[in-house]
């Protein structure tokens, strides 16, 4: 019973706080995060219609900025109207009687993810700022902002490129002219917040790459090395992503991807000088 309640007590002997008291501690920030998360979900779930029609079904409407934009562009570079695309006969339609119910609340939810993202990420430096120095506490507020601003430009990014190019692609894909496109709104929208979501992380790689050369895992020299193969791999990648015979296309996706591989060179050489200081 005593070390039970040793167990329990919020903090030992020394003043630190026991492993119980971590647990209460991370509980009380989960709680906090759930509900901002859920009150942020609750109000996009209310303007059904902005949220719809004017964000998750905007990728395939004519007028989409995306697509006057590319048109606009390719009749700059003379390229005709080989970049002007957008306009989409296919339709959408909701084929289970709760589907349009349950795909509200899911976009209501993950609305409230994106957008309560920087208070998530607040409530994890709350959590594990008593185990830092005051250097690492500031550094640590600095993650904050970088994570936050890495996922949006992430997930802005997937929005008006990724997915409008991945919609073209798709939507016009045809194994034969006997086969009609018409597409249910549960893959239309598990296509649009997989890319999201998929692009934000992906737009997380210096971070990732900040820990990963903390722990010695990763090295400047290593990534430099192996650049050519990164290129390849993203070369590939935004072949998939975009219509194939699309270079331009293919090359507005590349470059940023491209770019967040040398920018995650520049943080690894930075934590290597650190460490070496």
């Amino acid at each position: 019973m005593a070390l039970f309640g040793l167990l329990n007590n919020s903090k030992n002997t020394s003043g630190e706080m026991s492993f119980w008291g971590h647990i209460e501690a991370l509980r009380g920030h989960i709680i906090r995060s759930v509900i901002v998360v859920l009150v942020l979900g609750t109000i996009l779930f209310c303007y059904p219609e902005f949220i719809f029609d004017t964000i998750i079904f905007g990728p395939i409407k004519s007028d989409f900025i995306t697509y006057r934009v590319f048109c606009k562009l390719s009749h700059q570079l003379n390229l005709g109207d080989q970049l002007c695309f957008g306009h989409y006969t296919f339709k959408l339609q909701s084929l289970g009687l709760a589907d349009q119910f349950t795909s509200q609340m899911w976009i209501a939810f993950l609305g409230g993810l994106i957008i309560g993202a920087p208070y998530l990420l607040w409530e994890l430096f709350r959590f594990i700022k008593p185990a830092l120095h005051d250097k690492e506490k500031k550094a640590s507020a600095g993650f904050i902002i970088s994570s936050t601003f890495l996922f949006l430009i992430g997930v802005f990014f997937s929005y008006f490129i990724i997915v409008p190019l991945s919609i073209n692609f798709l939507g016009n894909y045809k194994v034969s002219e006997m086969v009609e496109n018409n597409f249910t709104m549960d893959s239309y929208i598990s296509l649009v917040t997989t890319l999201t979501l998929a692009s934000g992380i992906v737009f997380e790689l210096p971070i990732i790459v900040y820990f990963l050369s903390k722990f010695g895992l990763v090295t400047p020299d290593f990534m430099r090395k192996y650049r050519k193969h990164a290129i390849v791999v993203i070369l590939v990648a935004a072949g998939i992503i975009t219509p194939s015979p699309d270079v331009t296309s293919q090359m507005l996706v590349a470059f940023p991807l491209y770019f967040l591989y040398e920018a995650s060179i520049f943080v690894s050489a930075f934590v290597v000088k650190q460490k070496a200081q």
